[in-house]
Order: structure tokens, then C-alpha cells, then sequence
């Protein structure tokens, strides 16, 4: 089978699944199996599939059909243009996240050498794409799962930034020295009712420890922000990813924890994706 074919038969099959993204994810397995970038596979669609390679393909097509996610299957997300490695144990980075990355980077040129520390670090993706844009930073990033830890430290490796990030577990701020001049955390805002009807690309794979905070979805926003001023530095900055729809609350409790608001940043479909708040 040539390559060209074999995008056309799992953009069908996907788009019949109901895959907004189906040609996309037909074009990454595509280009998976053959060592190809998915962006040039038009231009050698004509490249012939080895056999074995073409029974690898049709089991990455049966696992994505029963919605495991395309990052899932081959343990790799793109996340502000790096490559991180992801496992049961972190979220799978989404684009929403990107706006974080976005709204820290607007104060390059305002803090030299700033410490960045991210709560909830997951695979990394937060604190590893600040540091590509902003390499006189250093970070340390913490997670309660030791899993979520090492994947974060694989990562700082594999990206070079090994020298100038740390990862540790712990529960958020407790036993952390600082002071940090930024704090940026994407932590877990799904409430228990809106957990039970996510997609299943996201309730069966992303961990439900990194996902869902209490009947409200808050509660891991009032465990931060009643520490997180304790370790801020004068004049130190907050940055943290909300859901849909938390951003008043969310802006409450930080106020009542002595933060300012400084500025909503929206993601790319409009809806109000971080809040920037200052000591």
C-alpha cells in the first residue's frame, strides 16, 4: 500500500468514527510508521508500506478507533512546537495550555533570570517551553505523582534543558524554598459531574488525579493560593490555567489570598484560558 492511500483509507475511517481531526491523525500514524514528517507525506505519497510496517499501522488504526488518543499511542505530544514525552501518569498538553506559555512569556525584557516554578508540572510542558523562550530563566517544577515526575525530568533531558530545571514530588509548596519570581500552575479544575461525561479520549487516559478538584472544580486553586504567597517573591507573579467559566471564582479566591489581577488572556476560541495575578 502506497502512503497516499493509506491516509486516504484512515481519514475515512476516522471521519465515520467522528474524528474532528482525522486526516491529521491519519497523516501522524502515516508518517509514525514510515519515519516521515506528516507534513511532507504529500509530496512522497507515492512511498511503498513495508508489510510489517503496514500491520503496525492497522494496529495503531484499531486503537484509535477505540479512542485512544494519537499522542497515546505513540507517547509523544507537540506542545508549543518541542516534542514531549507523555505516559498514563501526565495529561496529554493541549494547545489551551499554549495561552500560559503566552501570557508568562509577555514579561521577557521586565525579570532578568527569573526562578519559575510550576505546581502540578505534569509532563513538563509549562515550565521546558518558557525555558526554550527564555533560556536566562530557570525552573523548578513539582508534582504529587512521582510517575509524573520522572516523565517531567526525561523531558528537561531530552530538550537540553537539564541544567536549568529541576523536577521534584511533593505537594504543592510544602518543603519548597524560595523565593520565585513566577508561579504558573495548570491544576486539576473539572468538577465530579463534569467528569463523568468527558470525552472518552480524555476520561479513559489522561489520570483523574491531574483532571478533577472537588464538587466545584476549586478546591486545588484554594489549596495553591493559600500557600503560594508564601513563597513568591516581592512583586511576584501568577499565572494559572482555568476552566470555561471559573474565571470569577477563581479571580475571588486569589484575591482573598492578597493577589492582584493583572490581566485575563484569552485561548485561541475566545473563552478565558489564564489569569495573571501579581503579589
Amino acid at each position: 500500500m502506497r502512503a497516499a492511500d493509506a491516509v486516504a483509507e484512515l481519514t475515512r475511517d476516522f471521519a465515520a468514527a467522528g474524528f474532528d481531526s482525522a486526516r491529521l491523525d491519519a497523516r501522524i500514524l502515516v508518517g509514525h510508521v514510515l519515519g516521515i514528517e506528516p507534513s511532507l507525506l504529500f509530496a512522497r505519497g507515492d512511498t511503498a508500506i513495508p508489510m510489517a510496517d503496514l500491520e503496525t499501522l492497522r494496529g495503531f488504526a484499531r486503537r484509535h478507533l477505540a479512542h485512544e488518543p494519537v499522542s497515546r499511542i505513540l507517547g509523544m505530544r507537540e506542545f508549543y512546537g518541542l516534542p514531549f514525552k507523555v505516559t498514563p501518569d501526565t495529561l496529554d498538553p493541549r494547545p489551551d495550555t499554549e495561552t500560559v506559555v503566552d501570557a508568562v512569556l509577555t514579561l521577557r525584557g521586565r525579570t532578568p533570570s527569573p526562578r519559575i516554578l510550576d505546581l502540578g508540572t505534569g509532563s513538563g510542558c509549562i515550565p521546558l517551553a518558557i525555558l526554550r523562550h527564555w533560556p536566562e530563566a530557570s525552573a523548578v517544577g513539582v508534582d504529587i505523582n512521582p510517575g509524573a515526575v520522572a516523565v517531567a525530568a526525561a523531558n528537561a533531558h531530552a530538550l537540553g534543558f537539564g541544567a536549568q530545571a529541576r523536577f521534584q514530588v511533593g505537594d504543592w509548596t510544602n518543603g519548597l524554598e524560595g523565593p520565585f519570581e513566577i508561579v504558573v500552575s495548570n491544576p486539576p479544575y473539572i468538577t465530579e459531574a463534569e467528569y463523568a461525561g468527558l470525552a472518552p479520549e480524555v476520561r479513559l487516559y489522561d489520570p483523574e488525579l491531574a483532571l478533577t478538584a472537588g464538587p466545584d472544580g476549586l478546591a486545588a486553586y484554594r489549596a495553591l493560593l493559600a500557600q503560594v504567597t508564601g513563597i513568591l517573591a516581592p512583586g511576584g507573579q501568577v499565572f494559572l490555567e482555568i476552566g470555561a467559566g471559573q474565571s470569577e471564582a477563581v479571580a475571588r479566591l486569589a484575591r482573598e489570598a492578597g493577589l492582584r489581577l493583572l490581566a485575563r488572556h484569552a485561548d485561541l476560541g475566545g473563552i478565558e484560558r489564564c489569569l495573571h495575578f501579581a503579589a
